[in-house]
């Protein structure tokens, strides 16, 4: 199926991530204009690299981003619309847990950590883009939160995170019905497990790699086993790789899913059924 994506401008924060790498990737598959939104520009240039060996029809640019510093976030914008144009879509994928632990223990500055990242970088990126696509009365957001703030048994042991991703969902919910009629639609992916093939596809700041979680083998095998941490079955039998949310993100992202607005879809492998 053409999703029509030839030619659009997309910004996309956290690319340099497993899952952003995906949508990064994805996204200039399907011919659209990549602006990669991430505080590692290194690995962002990599990523522009790599897309231009493949030969993938759309162009990838690599833009030094903070989005929880307001100023940052218009900067980019800027060089998306001098690059490109104006912002036809944005994913909001920069996020990401600052520890884990049970809640009673989580510190103060590892909560407004999770709350920078989470609620305020979407909150200022989507504010950033606003009048690109209401004044012209068009435009997608996808937000990318998690299946933590869905069930319990995925949030466990990072409650807090859990719940600003929730934030993230209330949001998508609320402002597509506030902008639904200015012709902007916004929707949500809450990932289950999403693991990078090799960590080579995986910045510094990454998680897989701050906070010591698991290797890729070691999660696939861990799957095999039965003790997959927090999720320890999943019914499609395999894990979820940034393809699997990078491919939804394209499709709620496009005019073909033009009547879709304010939903929350589990890319999960079954996890959570609604």
């Amino acid at each position: 199926m053409d999703l029509h994506l030839t030619g659009k401008t997309a910004v996309i924060t956290g690319g340099s991530g497993g899952i952003g790498y995906g949508l990064v990737m994805e996204f200039a598959r399907e011919g659209a204009n990549v602006v990669n939104a991430s505080r590692n520009a290194t690995f962002g240039e990599e990523i522009a690299r790599r897309a231009a060996a493949e030969g993938l029809p759309g162009k990838v640019i690599a833009v030094a981003t903070d989005v929880t510093d307001r100023a940052s976030v218009d900067a980019m914008v800027a060089r998306a619309n001098a690059e490109f144009g104006p912002v036809d879509i944005l994913i909001n994928n920069a996020g990401g847990i600052a520890t884990r632990g049970g809640f009673e223990e989580i510190l103060p500055e590892d909560r407004a950590q999770e709350i920078r990242l989470n609620i305020d970088g979407v909150t200022n990126c989507i504010q950033a883009v606003s009048h690109d696509m209401l004044s012209r009365g068009t435009g997608s957001i996808v937000n990318i939160s998690s299946l933590a703030a869905l069930d319990g048994q995925a949030g466990y042991n990072s409650v807090h995170y859990g719940s600003v991703k929730g934030f993230v969902q209330s949001l998508s919910r609320t402002l597509a019905y506030e902008w639904g009629p200015k012709g902007v639609r916004v929707n949500d992916i809450a990932p289950g497990w999403t693991v990078p093939y090799d960590l080579t596809d995986v910045g510094e700041g990454s998680a897989w790699k701050r906070i010591a979680l698991r290797t890729p083998a070691e999660m696939e095998q861990d799957l095999k086993d039965g003790k997959l941490r927090n999720t320890p079955e999943i019914p499609v039998g395999r894990l979820g790789r940034p393809e699997d949310i990078a491919k939804m993100a394209c499709f709620l992202a496009s005019d073909v899913a033009g009547y879709i607005t304010g939903q929350c879809v589990a890319v999960c492998g079954g996890v959570w059924q609604n």
